[in-house]
């Protein structure tokens, strides 16, 4: 058999949500006269929010606002670098530090499945020790990283199939494994119905509740 811990990320592993950050952050870094268009990018979260913009769509509209339509491939890994090295020194729950822990001496498997792109994700996954990454990707071309997603935006029922999809290129059948999921939004309730075990931490209200209907444990990991 084998064992899977499989972990969301924003305010899951996190504080906080970490895409708006990374973008802040790194267009005050490589051009700073880019966050006059964030009134452009709150424009488009509105649209979003309204239902005239797409999860994924908004993703695409952010990125290219704040990076521009192409990122060379070394500016992305030093920026993704420099985030990650904020982001576990003082932005990762020590619950969450605690509970992969727990898990990897179990002989669980460590896997981190998020809806943020990997180029920055996986960043911070390597500095937790995460085995394995599953995200959003990104169109790459001649050495520069494109403001559009390669694939599915890994949310919702999208990121089932990508853990499914990732199973099946590790040669892993469902069968075969014994998987816990650790979420904090309801819009990963696919994926947490369909693992063993799933776990609802530091859950918000809708969360709680379909929780409370399916018996999931709630935990809340400390800082």
């Amino acid at each position: 058999m084998h064992h899977l811990a499989v972990y969301d990320l924003d305010k899951t592993i996190t504080y906080a949500p970490t895409w708006t950050s990374f973008l802040v952050r790194t267009a005050w870094a490589r051009a700073p006269w880019r966050l006059a268009l964030l009134p452009l990018a709150g424009l488009a979260t509105l649209g979003y929010g309204c239902g005239l913009v797409g999860r994924a769509r908004l993703k695409e509209v952010t990125h290219r606002l704040l990076l521009g339509s192409a990122l060379p491939d070394a500016a992305a890994a030093q920026a993704a670098t420099r985030f990650a090295d904020r982001i576990v020194a003082s932005g990762v729950y020590r619950g969450a530090r605690t509970q992969i822990a727990a898990d990897r001496a179990a002989g669980y498997r460590i896997v981190l499945a998020t809806a943020s792109y990997g180029f920055y994700a996986g960043a911070i996954a390597a500095r937790l020790g995460f085995d394995a990454v599953i995200a959003t990707d990104v169109v790459r071309d001649r050495g520069m990283i494109r403001a559009r997603i390669a694939g599915e935006n890994c949310y919702g029922p999208a990121k089932l199939r990508l853990i499914e999809a990732w199973l099946a290129g590790e040669g892993i059948a469902r069968g075969a494994a014994t998987i816990r999921f650790y979420s904090d939004h309801v819009s990963d309730a696919p994926t947490l119905e369909w693992a063993d075990v799933g776990v609802a931490v530091n859950a918000h209200g809708p969360l709680r509740v379909l929780a409370a209907a399916r018996g999931w444990p709630v935990v809340d990991w400390d800082r």
